[in-house]
């Protein structure tokens, strides 16, 4: 099972936004992760880890993933083989 990660700026008000891509994650992979941690943090951080490889990075990928991304990147680091329906299309 997969843990997942998001570290968010306090500062800018992300837990809300973080909370959602949490039950996201959480909806769709189920039993295949084992958690899905919240961390605050500070300065605009705004990251997603999966098993400690990072996926996203605000400042780096130039802002937030939309959810179809995110999920297809989480996918493909869990169970490359895994068939999300219509996200896949």
């Amino acid at each position: 099972m997969s843990r997942i990660h998001i570290r968010y700026c306090t500062q800018c008000q992300w837990l809300l936004r973080s909370a959602w891509y949490a039950q996201e994650l959480l909806s769709t992979f189920g039993e295949r992760l084992s958690e899905v941690a919240l961390s605050p943090s500070h300065g605009g951080t705004f990251e997603i880890w999966c098993d400690g490889e990072l996926l996203w990075e605000r400042k780096r990928d130039g802002g937030f993933p939309d959810i179809k991304s995110l999920k297809q990147q989480v996918r493909d680091h869990i169970e490359p083989n895994l068939n999300l329906g219509h996200l896949d299309r």
